[in-house]
């Protein structure tokens, strides 16, 4: 058996292997332009600087609140939809494909959109706003409220995701669950909590954890919406990292920030995993 999966074993291997090999090595060098970009072993300076990075601190707790509220926003939508996709009702298929849609877009041009919606003064959003109370909202240049512009539009362009694999949980559900327990005596919602809520778990916890790695690591969202402001209050990781690549030359840095991130994103997955697995045995009991 393992030789039969061993030419795959190894084309994983290579593929997500070396790039993090290669990250971890160039983490305890120094490459940046000051030098030639010629690695040089620093002994763990830039481990060293990341922890007391007051920048990087702060860029993890702003991914951390765009994360969270994202995803949590998304999989109470995206469960919502499943279900209301998975009645049965005239038009259901073409109404299924136009749901994707948003998902389907690229995200480049779905944060131009949503860049124009919040513009002030011309965007739809400030002119209703500014219609009603004479005032306008800023939405894009408030730094206590610009991070929910950001939510708002990830949430629109992901909810599908998460919804087309939630309805793909609920249609491996059998019917005659349902049948027996109303049967039984039991109401829907009871049957929501007792049948479809613990059979679809594992379909919310594949796409949770795929959307959390998603979210944490968003850069093009955020580098097309506010390019990190105003004043870095919706900087992620992702951007800091490319901020010191690309901007900065800081190749050895920009790999700790996103060794760090990765170090963070699998402590974060492993507590969702953990989370899920004691709802699940809440739930069975």
């Amino acid at each position: 058996m393992i030789v039969l999966i061993l030419p795959a074993l190894i084309l994983i291997g290579f593929i997500f292997g070396y790039p993090i090999l290669r990250y971890i090595w160039i983490s305890f060098h120094t490459s940046s332009v000051a030098n030639g970009l010629i690695p040089q072993f620093n002994h763990g300076i830039n481990w060293s600087r990341l922890i007391n990075d007051a920048r990087f601190w702060q860029d993890v707790l702003q991914t951390s609140r765009f994360a969270f509220v994202s995803v949590s926003l998304e999989l109470v939508l995206a469960i919502a939809i499943a279900l209301f996709l998975n009645q049965p009702f005239k038009g259901k298929g073409i109404i299924r494909a136009v749901s994707i849609l948003p998902w389907a877009l690229p995200t480049t041009i779905m944060a131009l959109g949503w860049r124009w919606i919040f513009n002030s003064p011309y965007g739809p959003i400030d002119r209703i706003y500014n219609n009603l109370t004479g005032e306008s909202l800023n939405l894009l240049s408030n730094p206590k409220i610009t991070w929910i512009a950001t939510v708002i539009a990830d949430t629109w362009k992901t909810t599908p995701f998460i919804a087309l694999i939630i309805l793909a949980g609920l249609q491996t559900i059998p019917k005659d669950l349902y049948e027996a327990f109303e049967l039984e005596g039991g109401t829907q919602f009871k049957a929501l909590y007792k049948i479809t809520l613990p059979m679809i778990i594992p379909y919310i916890l594949i796409s949770v954890v795929f959307r959390l790695a998603q979210a944490f690591g968003v850069f093009d969202l955020i580098q097309v919406m506010t390019s990190g402001g105003p004043a870095g209050s919706t900087e992620s990781l992702g951007l800091y990292a490319y901020l010191n690549a690309m901007r900065f030359l800081d190749f050895g840095y920009s790999s700790t920030i996103m060794l760090g991130s990765f170090v963070l994103l699998i402590m974060g997955c492993l507590t969702v995993y953990c989370i899920f697995k004691m709802t699940k045995i809440s739930i069975q009991k």
